[in-house]
């Protein structure tokens, strides 16, 4: 395997390809995962309505992402995930979870295949925060028959919001036919770019790879529609806790498992029953016999935001953990993810949360807070509906 990163960690302080341009549209710019990023332009609660209402364009270019090729690819992969991903058909996407031999999770992920019977590839996009890292593991983990390119040259743009659908065909007609967790490739200005129909915001939305040097331009034509702002990490961070989104680093790490994060469903049913995955003798056994803690939505009262860390109680017995929190504008009132005891888990199950030296009442929601807007394609009557799969249910 070639392509391997230099260093285990990126230089501090990285400045994104679109930095100047986030700086002339008024952006407060705060350091993140290693970049320098824009929290916010008008303020995150206009931010986060103009998202929910129209069309956000969101730099997510501090993501990492990689290509994996070559004629073993799947198999590599399938080794290394716990997803399917050799049945990953072409033009699809899927998420999935680097973990470690005890079953921690390492990384929560998306791969795309967008290569072809003759010429496999597989684009991944990883956090930004353990890009360096992944790189290092996968390097370790894969195979020498297989490649790994890391797209260092590439930037990565998100457009998220009921509008973003209308926007994006008046410049990439190719996206017509795209459902939720689809891709394509198309070319804009002799630019080759690779489209995504997903996102982090819960709304209906694309994920746009392409060249660094020309991503100015194109966000510059995205702007130019004026269902289309610019929207800061402080926005994308409400949006995703209102859909029930976690963020790696705060509500998983790899101390916490698949299971108590969540996100058994990753795991697909072929490997479930064969393993033969890293962290498959420890995960297996949780999906069959449960855990004792689980990651679980809150509803609190009152206008006092939880936050990462606070404690979590069931009467007098400490019970759990907020692990993210904050108010939800969609919702008009706080609310966070917590990891808690699983026997207290149950939607409706009345708790308390401790915030600065306060007992707030809180109550285990279901989540997503928000209901999510995804583009789903729409079954001929004749046929009898698919169940959805437990990936579009999801990030």
């Amino acid at each position: 395997m070639t392509d391997q990163p230099d260093d285990d960690e990126a230089p501090a302080a990285n400045l994104l390809p679109l930095d100047q341009w986030h700086r002339r549209h008024g952006a407060r710019m705060v350091e993140f995962a290693g970049y320098v990023m824009p929290i916010q332009y008008q303020g995150i609660l206009a931010e986060h309505a103009w998202t929910r209402e129209n069309a956000g364009l969101f730099d997510v270019s501090h993501m990492g992402q990689l290509l994996v090729s070559g004629a073993e690819a799947a198999a590599a992969l399938d080794a290394v995930l716990p997803s399917d991903i050799q049945a990953l058909r072409a033009g699809r996407v899927r998420y999935s979870l680097l973990l470690n031999e005890a079953g921690g999770i390492l990384d929560d992920l998306m791969v795309t295949n967008i290569g072809t019977a003759d010429e496999p590839r597989y684009y991944l996009v990883v956090n930004g925060a353990t890009k360096w890292d992944d790189m290092a593991w996968l390097h370790e983990n894969l195979p020498e028959t297989v490649t790994l390119t890391h797209l260092d040259e590439h930037a990565l743009l998100a457009l998220q919001g009921p509008k973003a659908a209308a926007v994006l065909l008046k410049l990439l007609p190719q996206v017509v036919d795209l459902a939720f967790m689809q891709a394509t490739q198309a070319k804009w200005q002799g630019h080759m770019l690779g489209i995504s129909r997903t996102g982090y915001t819960g709304e209906d939305g694309f994920e746009i790879s392409l060249p660094a040097h020309c991503a100015e331009a194109f966000a510059d034509a995205l702007l130019a529609d004026g269902a289309v702002r610019p929207i800061g990490l402080g926005a994308r961070d409400s949006l995703r806790m209102e859909a029930g989104l976690p963020l790696y680093g705060h509500d998983m790490d790899e101390r916490t498992d698949p299971v108590t994060a969540g996100l058994g469903f990753a795991i697909s049913r072929r490997r479930r029953s064969e393993g033969a995955f890293i962290g498959a003798a420890a995960v297996l056994p949780l999906l069959e016999n449960g855990t004792s803690a689980r990651r679980v939505g809150l509803l609190l009262d009152g206008r006092m935001a939880a936050r990462e860390g606070a404690a979590v109680y069931a009467g007098d017995a400490r019970i759990g953990t907020v692990t993210s929190g904050g108010f939800a504008p969609s919702v008009g009132a706080p609310a966070a993810m917590a990891t808690i005891e699983a026997g207290h888990a149950l939607p409706g199950t009345a708790l308390t949360v401790e915030l600065r030296g306060k007992m707030v009442s809180a109550t285990v929601a279901e989540m997503p807070f928000v209901p999510h807007r995804y583009h789903r394609k729409v079954q001929p009557q004749t046929q009898t509906p698919p169940k959805p799969s437990t990936q579009e249910t999801s990030r």
